[in-house]
This record gives C-alpha cells, structure tokens and sequence, in this order.
C-alpha cells in the first residue's frame, strides 16, 4: 500500500521550566509518525519535534534509526520538515505524493503511523466528514482543518493521510470529546510552507491580530450604516504591532478580505465550495505579503491594504523551541506572561489567578502596553522580607511608570537610582534600596544557583 513512505520518530525533547525560568525541565522521550516527500525528507507535525535535542527516524523496512535534523518548523500549522542525511535511509523509503487542493467531502481516507508507540505501522480507515477553520491545539491559531472519522492515537500524530494514493494532509490532533474524530493539516497548509522553507521565507502563518463581532443584528447593522443584507462584521479590538494596526479601526466593518465578501457571521466562500472563517484565506499567504480588503468606516467605503505580519497578542499563545525572557532583580523573578506561564497551574482555566485569566482573554496589545510583565516569584532574601506574598501579581508600575514590556522594566530598574518602588495588581507595594540590590545582586543569584540575572533576549515581538 503506501507503507514504504510512513516512518516512525523518536524525539528527545527538553522544555523549558516556566515556573524557573532560567532552567529547563527534565528531558522527555517521545515518538509520532511522519511521511517522506522526497529523497532524505520527511514530513511531519511541529509538536512532535517542537524543543527537541535529538531526533530520529525509522522505516518501516529497515530496523536502523537515523539521524535528523529540523530544517523547517511551522507551529502556526503545526508542520515540521526533517532532513536525513545518511544515504541508506533512501534504500527503503518510497516518496509520497501530495495532492493539489483539498479533498472532497465523503471521500475515503486511511490514517497511517505508528499510535502508542507501536514499532509496525499501524493504518485506520475512515471518510472525510467536514472542511473548516478549527482551532490547532499546538498554536491556538484557528486556520483551515479537515476533518476525519479514522482514529488518530497518540503515536499517529505527523503521520499522512491518505486517498487514492496521495497524501490529502498530515494528522495533528484528535478530538477529546467524540470517538474516532481527528483533524488533518489539508495539503493546501502543507504545499504554502514547504514553499516556504525552499524559499527561505518566514514560515509563521499570518494573523490580522484583529477581534471581530457578528454583524448578524438587525439593529446593530443599521447603526452601522449597513445596508446590503448579510455582508460585514465589526472590527471591536485591533491589536498593537499586527496587520491591521494603523490601517483597520475599532468600529470599523469589514466587507471583504483579499477579493472574499465576509458574511455577518464571520465566513467566506472558501475554494468556491465550503463556508468557513475568513480566516482560512491568511493560509494562502507568507508574512510580508500584502492582503487587500473593503471595509466600511463612518458610513464610507475604503479599499484598503495591509502588510501581513506574524500574530500578534497581548498575552501570547504556546510557544516553542525558544528559551522563557525573564529578570531577576532584587530577589523578585519578572517574566512576561504567556499561555505557557498560565499552564503551569493544574487546570489552568479553572485555577489560574481571574485577572490573569482576564488578561489572557481579553487583553489588547496598545503601543504602551504590548505585554504584561508578571511577579512570578519573590525569592528569600533579606532583601524581601514581608513581600513573599506578592508573587504571581502583574506589576501596574515601576517608579509609577508602566513597563510596556520586559526590556522596558530592565530599562528603568537599570537606570534607578535610590529607592525603586513596584506596585503590583492586588494593591502590594514593594519597595527596593538600588544600592543595595547591586551590593546583594550577586549573593542572591549564587544562592539559588542562578546562573544569570536576565535572559540573553529580553526583547518582545516589535
């Protein structure tokens, strides 16, 4: 069948420690599927390599594990290509072909790979039962899926898809909720980044960094100035630094989107076949692409255009194979927060602190406040006696400045000078001698065996 081009992958992964920044955790073995493309390249899905050390892959064929190397990682699109470079490794594989455009629904699918670890590949059948935009667990980022009633297990994750012979996409998550349901990245997604990496472009699949509401309402649609039925929903948040800011405005409706008319509810007409979020269309293009769109702003029609930039939040989703940004100063531990930082509560959508929660949510990135810097902890120290139980508050002011972002903290505790006074969320006052901190700077991080005071990088995305 098309067993010659499945393999297996071993990965060694070793991921960061959010709760110590400065360290990471134990590494962790694990294994998903992938398929070979082309001579000494193998596709497979992001997460299954995401922060790993070492990798391996193995044929179904031939016992031998070989090397690899990532040579291209889209998390966006949950998508990774690996390099393998000892010849042998073409002696038993097949390349598989992928096919042009999407599938159709009802059309017969086998699901190869290697689920729970299994060392001989494993194939489920099922049909194709929906083509829509679905939230990417890995991300978080809704971009077009293909929906499949075939069992993916734990294991088949990065494996192909297959029907009639051509790969039609690569599994990457199954559906908690409901038996034998799974989700595939449709070989549209595929082709755009692998272009993307023979051409050496920025693999991030796009974002408007937009929040937008239904303009299903009769009356909400005549304030707006809407006349033709069932076109437009409104622009409500526009976040700072993404495609839309300094183009789109809060308030204004949005008609169309690179040539698409956008239903009240959200949709478009996707491949002249399917209705989806409008999303779907930003899997079409490579950052620094330029995307049309009509919008109505105070009753007027504007042909706009926007530059396509990498998604952008105030509280940002998972992210992946880079080291936290953290500081540490004083015995207080700074550190943005992310969904990474949320995560290390159990059940963190039910037992993360509400305001950070909040944050998570509903949080707009301004030009003063593009990420929010979290006091994740408050070392022992003689130096912070009667603050340790400030930890896991946002700081609200340093000297009665906002910190726009971590570098921005740096900034002004570098250039402090006498007394240094944090404000945080829940009303705490901590107040630090700068003298002091720099006298004490070093006993403190020898003693809980930090190895620096600050992350290499401590810039946010621009």
């Amino acid at each position: 069948m098309f067993e010659p081009s499945v393999v297996r992958i071993d990965a060694t992964c070793l991921r960061p420690d959010h709760d110590a920044p400065w360290q990471s955790k134990t590494p962790r073995s694990g294994n998903g599927s992938g398929v070979v493309i082309a001579p000494g390249r193998v596709l497979t899905g992001a997460h299954v390599v995401a922060d790993a050390t070492f990798v391996q892959v193995q044929t179904v064929r031939d016992p031998t594990r070989y090397t690899s190397r990532v040579i291209g990682v889209c998390h966006d699109a949950d998508l990774a290509l690996l390099a393998v470079d000892d010849s042998r490794f073409g002696d038993t594989t097949a390349p598989a072909t992928l096919r042009e455009g999407l599938p159709q629904l009802r059309d017969q699918v086998s699901v190869l790979g290697f689920p729970v670890g299994g060392e001989e590949v494993s194939v489920t059948a099922g049909v194709v039962s929906r083509i829509e935009v679905q939230r990417y667990t890995h991300s978080q980022r809704r971009l077009l899926a293909v929906t499949v009633d075939a069992a993916i297990n734990d294991g088949n994750s990065g494996g192909p898809v297959f029907c009639d012979g051509e790969v039609v996409g690569i599994a990457f998550q199954s559906l908690t909720d409901a038996e034998n349901i799974g989700e595939v990245v449709p070989t549209v997604l595929v082709r755009q980044f692998l272009k993307g990496v023979e051409q050496s472009k920025t693999v991030d699949v796009p974002s408007l960094s937009i929040e937008t509401q239904s303009g299903e309402n009769p009356t909400l649609r005549r304030s707006l100035g809407l006349t033709e039925p069932g076109i437009g929903v409104l622009v409500r948040q526009v976040h700072y630094g993404g495609s839309a800011h300094g183009v789109l405005r809060v308030g204004d409706v949005l008609l169309e989107i690179g040539g698409h008319p956008i239903a009240a509810n959200g949709t478009i007409r996707y491949a002249d076949r399917i209705r989806t979020r409008f999303e779907a269309v930003l899997g079409e293009h490579f950052v620094g692409d330029r995307l049309s769109a009509l919008i109505l702003r105070d009753g007027t029609q504007h042909s706009v255009s926007m530059e396509l930039k990498a998604h952008r939040r105030l509280v940002p989703y998972n992210t992946h194979d880079r080291h936290p940004r953290y500081v540490v100063w004083g015995g207080l531990v700074f550190q943005p927060l992310t969904r990474d930082v949320l995560r290390t509560w159990d059940r963190w959508w039910q037992n993360a602190p509400a305001e950070l929660l909040e944050q998570y949510t509903l949080g707009v990135r301004t030009v003063d406040c593009r990420e929010r810097i979290l006091l994740s902890q408050v070392l022992a120290d003689e130096l912070t006696i009667g603050f340790r139980a400030r930890y896991h508050e946002l700081v609200t002011a340093v000297n009665g400045v906002l910190p726009r972002d971590l570098a921005h903290l740096a900034e002004i505790v570098d250039a402090a000078e006498g007394l240094v006074t944090f404000e945080t969320s829940w009303g705490g006052r901590l107040v630090f001698d700068s003298e002091q901190v720099a006298q004490n700077q070093a006993r403190i991080l020898e003693r809980y065996r930090i190895p620096q005071a600050r992350s290499t990088s401590l810039d946010s995305d621009p």
